[in-house]
């Protein structure tokens, strides 16, 4: 039977209502049709699954599809059966019941096309299946996840060559992804045993998505505020862990925003109810971890922000390629925190192999140099997967668009370099960091690094941005990193032309110093920029306050606060909330007697009040006491001279049922004092249980930062970790891990 790409077009017509092929479709199907086996490369949007279900219509036998995801199939399934192919799924969801019909029906003849996860491939019923029908096409989807370089590798896809190896006749083969480097195609054609297979890679370019890198001084706030202003359209939010997942969606969700969220910690019916909800456009974002989004079928969807750096490149744009599916345009937005890349460390040091280790940090390193880079960000993920686009410039991202004239850092990159350098190129990236910075440590001290000439010579730039340099010129090989878990930095040819040779370096970003900064806070801090009377008058309520409930003012409020309220004028609870270190305790226990107070003085002196919003009381000033151990030298002294030990006093509230939150307003006590109670009290040896308010689930990654970092300070270790994980979580996991030290 010769099958012929009119064939085919008649079948696309009569099932799928389109007149003709996308780009690469055509191809590819004509080549299945001749019978070659086929590995086709396409973007996501780009139309992969019409590739193999038109020809297994045209072909006399079955196709049976590797699929890695169910609800990917369910969604396959129902939209051929809709357009009137016979199709089906074999996977875990089905009953013993459903499963036995499903087999007989297929010996039956009565489907063209079955999918089946790739687990089934070890299920004796299943291989006899295969062995008593006519198998016309093996098509393999996200065929990626057969290789080790892949994003998602899956043990179980080693199994698809040797079963259709033991076939009675060999099949069609084909296999197609979105993503795929080099190693990875190769990777599938190989581990396949794909027969003088027709490649086709249709591009990766998807030129209306928008590509921009960030790093926003707040995360929360950043998605807040981009969310607020596209409340009409359809988003996701990708978060590195579940509790990133529920505090967005927690918060969102007070704020009366539309929302779903997913995860592996939900139950299966919860998740399939919450992305129903986002896919029938119930609700408009989508908080969720990477378990969310293969095989999603949602067009419409116009930004894709993931919050926290991703582990690889083909992760990143496989999710980030789910916006603009119908090719309007969308955003692509990626929020970079340095955290984020120990962050990823320590989950590849969790979760990967030997095998894998090696090849992980690589990507690992490359997604880095992805949000160091100041080039066109298209260009860099196009090259990245093998194309060599044209371009040096797409100005369609945030890189090509930005308005940031370039500045010379060069001498700052000759300290850099004359400093690895001095360092004889043996130490990473933080030490090299600190001698620069001139931090007063034990270890620089006893290296003798605190004699080096370019110690503390970059001592009025900030650690970080001192890092994000260094970062930035590994980006651009300037310097290279050798070595796996604990990197040194080397120097390359392109240093030393910079360092002898007098070559230039630039960067697309503004370089500050920390006294450019201090500068630009102080003349933005404008003291005067408030009502000083209502400000007066609200803090000898506050004082009134203090003395009738026994606790120090700044417990009540901190001045900040008052001085918000003496600027924006809150007349109501939901514009009160908005004023900083206003909760909803605080707002329940003192708004109304601010509030009551703030609107007798506006009608006193007929004053007129701007509107308050989220973002206008946040880029006020917002500079605030930070006290030592999170209490001020004050609160520590009442606390000292209580006749009765404080922290029992905590504790039997808390075995009374109180939660911390409770004790907090009982007491007069910061959240933070009242779980330091309770921490001592459980090192101590008292009985409770503090499950229900630590991350149990983090215990792996802060028991790894503690061997890091170690364990004499506490913030080190914070940064190391998620922004996610509290001082409550570290501090109890101290405990924990000094009493597992002490009995091995």
């Amino acid at each position: 039977m010769n099958l012929t790409i009119d064939d085919a077009k008649i079948l696309l017509k009569k099932h799928f209502g389109y007149e003709d092929f996308r780009s690469g479709q055509l191809e590819i199907i004509s080549h299945i049709l001749s019978g070659q086996d086929t590995l086709g490369i396409m973007p996501t949007g780009a139309g992969k699954s019409i590739c193999y279900q038109i020809p297994a219509m045209l072909f006399n036998g079955v196709t049976i599809v590797i699929s890695p995801l169910i609800s990917l199939m369910k969604d396959q399934v129902d939209n051929l059966n809709q357009i009137g192919i016979p199709a089906t799924f074999i996977n875990s969801s089905l009953s013993s019941g459903q499963y036995v019909k499903t087999i007989n029906n297929a010996y039956n003849g009565f489907y063209k096309i079955i999918y089946v996860a790739p687990e089934r491939l070890n299920s004796e019923r299943f291989l006899d299946l295969l062995q008593k029908i006519d198998v016309s096409m093996f098509a393999i989807d996200e065929a990626h996840c057969i290789s080790r370089w892949g994003h998602d590798f899956r043990p179980s896809y080693m199994e698809i060559a040797d079963v259709i190896l033991n076939l009675p006749k060999r099949p069609i083969v084909t296999a197609f992804t979105a993503t795929a480097t080099v190693d990875v195609k190769n990777d599938i054609i190989n581990l396949l045993h794909l027969s003088n297979p027709f490649v086709l890679t249709t591009g990766f370019d998807r030129k209306n998505l928008y590509f921009s890198v960030k790093s926003p001084e707040n995360r929360k706030k950043f998605v807040i505020e981009y969310i607020q202003s596209h409340s009409d359209v359809s988003g996701i939010v990708y978060c590195l862990t579940r509790k990133s997942v529920d505090m967005l969606y927690d918060t969102l969700n007070k704020l009366s925003i539309s929302v779903s969220k997913y995860h592996g910690g939900m139950t299966d019916k919860e998740r399939n109810l919450s992305q129903e909800d986002f896919v029938y456009d119930r609700t408009s974002v989508m908080i969720a971890t990477n378990a969310f989004g293969m095989g999603i079928d949602k067009s419409n969807i116009r930004y894709v922000i993931h919050y926290n750096m991703p582990r690889d490149l083909e992760s990143y744009y496989q999710e980030a390629g789910r916006a603009g599916r119908d090719g309007d345009f969308s955003d692509c937005i990626l929020l970079f925190s340095r955290a984020d890349i120990v962050t990823n460390k320590l989950l590849i040091e969790q979760g990967s192999s030997e095998r894998t280790h090696s090849i992980e940090i690589k990507k690992l390193n490359d997604m880095v140099d992805y949000c160091n880079t100041d080039k066109c960000l298209r260009k860099y993920i196009l090259e990245y997967f093998g194309e060599m686009p044209s371009f040096s410039e797409c100005n369609n991202c945030s890189n090509c668009d930005s308005e940031i004239e370039v500045t010379d850092i060069t001498t700052d990159s000759q300290k850099i370099f004359s400093c690895i350098k001095r360092m004889h190129e043996r130490f990473g990236l933080a030490l090299v960091s600190d001698v620069l910075k001139g931090a007063n440590s034990a270890k620089i001290r006893s290296l003798g690094f605190n004699n080096l000439s370019t110690y503390s010579i970059m001592k009025d730039y900030s650690k970080d941005t001192i890092k994000d340099l260094i970062s930035f010129l590994i980006s651009e090989n300037y310097i290279s990193t050798v070595g796996e878990q604990y990197p040194v930095l080397k120097l390359t040819s392109l240093a030393n032309d910079v360092l002898f040779n007098q070559k230039k370096v630039f960067i697309k970003r503004k370089i500050e110093k920390l006294s450019d900064k201090n500068s630009k806070l102080i003349a933005s801090t404008n003291y005067e920029d408030f009502d000083t009377d209502l400000f007066n008058i609200l803090k000898d309520l506050r004082m009134s306050l203090s003395k009738d409930l026994g606790i120090p003012p700044f417990i009540i409020f901190a001045d900040v606060s008052l001085k918000q309220m003496a600027k924006f004028y809150p007349t109501s609870s939901e514009e009160f909330l908005y004023i900083d270190g206003v909760g909803d305790y605080k707002l329940s226990k003192y708004g109304k007697v601010f509030l009551d107070v703030i609107n007798k003085y506006l009608s006193m002196h007929n004053v007129k009040k701007a509107d308050i919003t989220l973002s206008s009381v946040e880029s006020s000033d917002t500079s605030s006491v930070v006290y030592d151990n999170d209490q001020s030298y004050e609160h520590r002294l009442k606390e000292k001279s209580h006749k009765e030990d404080t922290k029992i006093v905590t504790y039997n509230l808390f075995m009374e049922g109180k939660t911390p939150d409770e004790i907090s307003n009982i007491r007069g006590l910061t959240l933070n004092t009242v779980q330091n109670h309770l921490i001592a009290c459980f090192e101590n040896g008292l009985p409770i249980d503090l499950n229900n308010y630590i991350d149990m689930d983090a215990k792996d990654l802060v028991f790894d930062a503690f061997r890091k970092c170690g364990i004499e300070k506490l913030k080190p270790i914070k940064d190391a970790l998620p922004s996610s994980i509290s001082y409550f979580d570290i501090k109890y996991f101290l405990v924990c891990f000094k009493k597992e030290e002490e009995i091995f």
